[in-house]
């Protein structure tokens, strides 16, 4: 199978512009090669807006990959070539592309939409980052030409493979009616370095980090509750002052409060709480701190995904807790890469053989919608809520959420 990964940014290569990244989300190109080592994908490609990246890209992949790891085919077509500058070097990769072949999306959020219509309308499977899309006439349409299509389209929440949350979902299944779910994610205020370009313009760490746990809540109460009205806070002050000096309009940390109806239960109803941040402390010996509670009619779950019982001490930088469940990056005893375990790579592979499946007429793109997979068509809420909080920020009203037909709408 061809595979088109983009962007060539930190998520899929590892580099950021000024060198390796320090995080632990160089996970896209390194699974891809991977993949290919094991015969599921073929040809891959990369697109970006700034060619001239190549280079340094090709040079920093050679050294930490196939410097690190065995029989590793590091090779890909770019795109934009020749070094130019060009936004929509992606459809230049796409229309080089043939029905069946796979997409991979992880670019700035306001571009997701774009990318995801261009490559689905061309017979092209796509697995797009976190968040879908912020707009959710655009997840609607989405749905709606990915069923048309026959394209599996799939969004990123990796964290539905992680053990510890999978497992959680299912315990939440006999705790009876949903009543109370809190949600904390963050990162540290040097990843307003790295998003400058786009953090409060473009988007904001709302849609970047609740993705992931608003997603996880909609995904344990399916077929249980339903989300029917949204209120956001924000507070501000950190971004937009020295040395990050952030566009005006930045928030630092971002709080949506979801009112819930049960849909067995005329008299059960639940909330929400969802906060994510991009100023968290920078020496807080994580990368991303988060954890969440769930309580339900009969008992509650508490996850701290940050903490994993793992953590290593060095002089020079202090305590730091790893999550290997994420991504394994040592090599096996053999030298090969040894991560195919982690939910990072399961993410990304199970897109890979839903396509390949469809392609081989063993299933059909809409048979994933049953399997409880983050396709699109499952992820719908995970959008209604976020772009609901973006309103009642910008409106300063609570925002209603309800089904319209076969659609959601805001109200």
């Amino acid at each position: 199978m061809a595979n088109l990964s983009k962007i060539n940014g930190e998520y899929t290569t590892g580099w950021t512009g000024s060198g390796a990244s320090k995080s632990d989300k160089k996970v896209v190109g390194l699974t891809l090669f991977d993949l290919r080592r094991l015969g599921k994908v073929d040809k891959l490609g990369m697109a970006g807006v700034n060619g001239g990246k190549f280079p340094a890209i090709r040079e920093h992949l050679d050294q930490n990959i196939g410097g690190v790891y065995k029989d590793m085919d590091l090779t890909f077509d770019e795109y934009p070539k020749g070094g130019k500058v060009d936004p929509e070097a992606y459809k230049e990769a796409i229309n080089n592309m043939s029905k069946g072949d796979a997409v991979i999306i992880f670019t700035p959020d306001p571009t997701h939409y774009a990318i995801s219509i261009y490559a689905i309308e061309r017979g092209i499977h796509v697995l797009v980052t976190k968040p879908a899309v912020q707009l959710l006439s655009h997840h609607n349409e989405l749905i709606a030409a990915a069923k048309k299509h026959g394209v599996v389209c799939m969004v990123e929440h990796h964290k539905r493979f992680d053990p510890a949350y999978s497992d959680a979902r299912a315990k939440a299944a006999g705790l009876g009616e949903f009543n109370f779910f809190s949600a904390w994610m963050s990162q540290p205020k040097s990843q307003l370095e790295t998003f400058r370009a786009w953090a409060g313009k473009d988007s904001d760490i709302s849609y970047y980090l609740s993705s992931h746990h608003i997603d996880i809540c909609c995904w344990m109460l399916q077929d249980k509750a339903i989300p029917t009205r949204v209120v956001a806070s924000a507070a501000t002050g950190i971004a937009t002052s020295e040395p990050y000096n952030c566009v005006p309009q930045t928030e630092d940390t971002i709080t949506l409060l979801v009112d819930w109806v049960s849909t067995t239960s005329s008299k059960h109803r639940g909330t929400g709480v969802y906060t994510a941040s991009w100023t968290a402390p920078l020496k807080a010996g994580v990368h991303s701190a988060q954890h969440w509670y769930y309580m339900g009619e009969k008992g509650d779950i508490t996850v701290d995904q940050a903490h994993r019982g793992y953590d290593v001490t060095v002089d020079d930088t202090g305590k730091a807790w790893y999550n290997p469940f994420y991504m394994k990056y040592s090599p096996s005893e053999s030298g090969h890469f040894d991560g195919q375990r982690g939910y990072g790579y399961v993410s990304i592979e199970k897109f890979i053989d839903a396509a390949r499946s469809v392609n081989a007429g063993l299933t059909k793109a809409e048979d994933y919608d049953k399997h409880g997979l983050p396709t699109i068509a499952n992820t719908v809420l995970t959008t209604a809520i976020l772009h609901a909080g973006r309103i009642s920020l910008d409106e300063k009203r609570p925002v209603g959420i309800k089904k319209n037909g076969d659609e959601w709408i805001l109200e």
